[in-house]
């Protein structure tokens, strides 16, 4: 008889390669049906399971959908951190990770949807979500205290932050990036809601017709934006 420990191992094995397929159909039927129509009872179709069995994967739509949420958060975040260590300087760390970010948009306009599109009706996200959705900010982050350390983050001595926006600031800065001015932690979170406002325009269509030449029109953008929070080449 085989020990236990093996037989445990080997079931986990087997309900991993099962919910990955759960996950795999739910991903599918977003593309066609949208976040919305989300159903275990659809997926379970799909896959030829029992409605039952399914829900002994996920206990409910929501389950499923947090899963699903949490998985693009972890796989965005995933290549993004890869691309901040790439190249020369902190300047092109940041255009790195940019591309990363823009380029795992257009390879997966699905899951960019479901985490940066309209919120799905009757869902609410649980804190599980929070750190997966995070770790794009804080790779950012990791790229201002690392531009700072090496003296290739310039700070506006022009730049003048209202009093509260000063205050929260410094304290965002003092929690995540110590060292680092607030008026250029502002500048960053700036250059962070642009780069998905340019992006989810680009994945939703919305610069057609305005701009031909999309790749061109973001490597403008991440530079100029890249300038504006301080980035310098050594």
């Amino acid at each position: 008889m085989e020990p236990s420990g093996v037989v445990a191992s080997a079931r986990e094995r087997v309900r991993d390669a099962v919910r990955g397929e759960i996950i795999v159909a739910a991903r599918a039927q977003l593309a066609t049906e949208g976040a919305g129509a989300l159903s275990l009872r659809a997926v379970a179709r799909e896959l030829g399971m029992a409605s039952s069995a399914v829900y002994r994967y996920f206990k409910s739509r929501d389950d499923l959908l947090t899963a699903l949420i949490v998985e693009a958060y972890d796989s965005l975040g995933a290549e993004a951190e890869a691309a901040a260590t790439l190249g020369q300087g902190s300047l092109e760390h940041w255009r790195n990770a940019c591309r990363a970010v823009r380029r795992w948009a257009l390879s997966r306009p699905t899951e960019y949807t479901l985490i940066y599109g309209s919120p799905v009706p009757g869902y609410q996200a649980p804190e599980l979500t929070v750190a997966p959705a995070s770790r794009v900010l804080f790779a950012l982050a990791a790229l201002l205290a690392e531009a700072n350390d090496a003296g290739e983050l310039v700070e506006d001595p022009s730049t003048v932050l209202p009093t509260s926006l000063d205050t929260e600031m410094r304290a965002l800065a003092d929690f995540a990036i110590p060292g680092v001015a607030p008026s250029i932690v502002a500048k960053a979170l700036v250059a962070w809601n642009q780069l998905f406002g340019q992006i989810s325009f680009e994945v939703f269509g919305q610069l057609h017709g305005l701009v031909q030449d999309t790749d061109a029109f973001f490597e403008f953008a991440i530079d100029a934006m890249g300038r504006f929070v301080g980035f310098r080449p050594a």
